[in-house]
């Protein structure tokens, strides 16, 4: 199965790292032909400049990347990318065909921009979530939960809370033992209510 994290300049790092961590963590306890394949996706081949001056490189970009089973956008600085016409384009595509669209944090802006949580229950960031609601009026932006779930879209609140929401994924994909098991590998206390 598919992860690909779509990042970007001045994403938030533990965003993309965070969730990355508990797939890659997760596949340890899975046989070889179960596990899953997580991977950084960017817009074109270049290094991201991520917050703070985080350097990482992509493994994949638009044109090259394999088919997506869980596409997860994460936030940041995020005004740039909802302009990009050939990025929200591209999340369109990928609603398409993906099995789950996620969102860490701010993340969930480039979803709206992408007509993807049209009448959803959504959440984002604490600091954000009055704005996603001004500019989004049409969604039902939730406070005071780590993440929710409305079926093949799943958004997160701010940064960490993109772990627990990854946690909740890989019970949502797998089995809520798997979830529990990298929970403890990596010494993270899961909030599994959203």
């Amino acid at each position: 199965m598919n992860i690909a994290i779509y990042i970007f300049d001045n994403a938030e790092v533990l965003d993309f790292s965070g969730p990355f961590e508990v797939f890659a963590t997760a596949s340890r306890f899975l046989p070889e032909e179960s596990k899953f394949k997580v991977f950084l996706l960017a817009e074109n081949n270049s290094a991201v400049l991520a917050r703070g001056g985080y350097s990482v490189n992509p493994s994949y970009n638009f044109s090259n990347h394999p088919a997506i089973d869980v596409l997860i956008v994460v936030g940041g600085v995020h005004d740039d990318e909802m302009r990009k016409e050939n990025v929200i384009t591209w999340i369109k595509a990928q609603a398409l065909s993906a099995k789950v669209i996620a969102s860490v944090c701010t993340g969930a802006f480039l979803l709206a921009e992408a007509n993807l949580l049209t009448g959803l229950s959504v959440t984002t960031h604490w600091q954000d979530t009055d704005d996603l609601q001004q500019q989004f009026p049409d969604l039902n932006v939730v406070t005071n939960v780590r993440w929710v779930d409305e079926g093949k879209v799943v958004t997160s609140a701010g940064i960490s809370a993109g772990i627990d929401m990854s946690l909740h994924l890989v019970e949502k994909l797998k089995n809520k033992n798997l979830a529990e098991q990298t929970a403890k590998q990596m010494q993270f206390s899961w909030t599994e209510n959203s």
